[in-house]
């Protein structure tokens, strides 16, 4: 058996509850097996929390939509024109205490700037800079969270579709080793959207923190 969480959407003031499902897990990894998986951790949900229309979102997704929504695949504008992966964005803007942001991997394919040895041999991160945008490392989700759903604005075919579920898992995630999931930057993309504040919380970086995370009220 394994744990992992859904993303169900709600309203404010969370936005999202996480919900950690328990489920058989299949061993391998292959995609038929990560496939096992998903299907494993949906029912073990649906039977918790029935009535939900729930998306898997990544590769392994056994959906189109689900795959096409993976941060590997949704794409941004660089400055330049130049389209790049949400992944390598993410990775690209890292800023280290003793290195980076490594802007190479801007340009790099989503598995190659995931996989540079750089990111684990810089030290913490301290920030993120991203098109002349810096973000602090706190809240620890925020700009990933920010970058994802910025660029589903290019995806009006992808974000319609996805409005319509009610949770979201990432079968890849494991919230013991990583911060941020493409699962939860859905939810909270729908909740907003849900309640017709998708266009405020997106105006600017201190507008979507404001939003969805309180965060210049708990500043001050």
């Amino acid at each position: 058996m394994a744990k992992r969480p859904a993303f169900e959407v709600v309203l404010r003031p969370h936005l999202f509850n996480r919900r950690d499902v328990e489920f058989q897990f299949f061993n391998g990894f292959s995609d038929a097996q990560k496939r096992r998986c998903i299907q494993s951790l949906h029912q073990s949900y649906l039977e918790a929390y029935p009535g939900k229309k729930v998306l898997e979102i990544s590769s392994k997704s056994e959906e189109e939509l689900g795959v096409k929504l993976s941060a590997f695949n949704l794409q941004l504008e660089l400055e330049n024109g130049e389209l790049t992966s949400v992944e390598s964005a993410f990775q690209g803007s890292k800023v280290f205490e003793n290195g980076g942001p490594y802007t190479d991997l801007l340009t790099a394919s989503s598995r190659a700037a995931k996989k540079d040895a750089r990111l684990k041999n810089s030290g913490r991160i301290v920030a993120f800079s991203f098109l002349g945008d810096t973000f602090d490392a706190e809240p620890k989700t925020g700009f990933y969270n920010w970058l994802y759903i910025n660029a589903l604005k290019r995806y009006n075919d992808l974000t319609e579709q996805l409005v319509e579920y009610d949770a979201f898992t990432d079968i890849v995630f494991n919230p013991q080793k990583s911060l941020n999931s493409q699962a939860e930057a859905a939810a909270i993309y729908v909740s907003l959207h849900r309640q017709g504040l998708l266009e405020h919380a997106m105006q600017s970086k201190d507008s979507f923190l404001d939003t969805v995370y309180f965060y210049r009220r708990k500043k001050h």
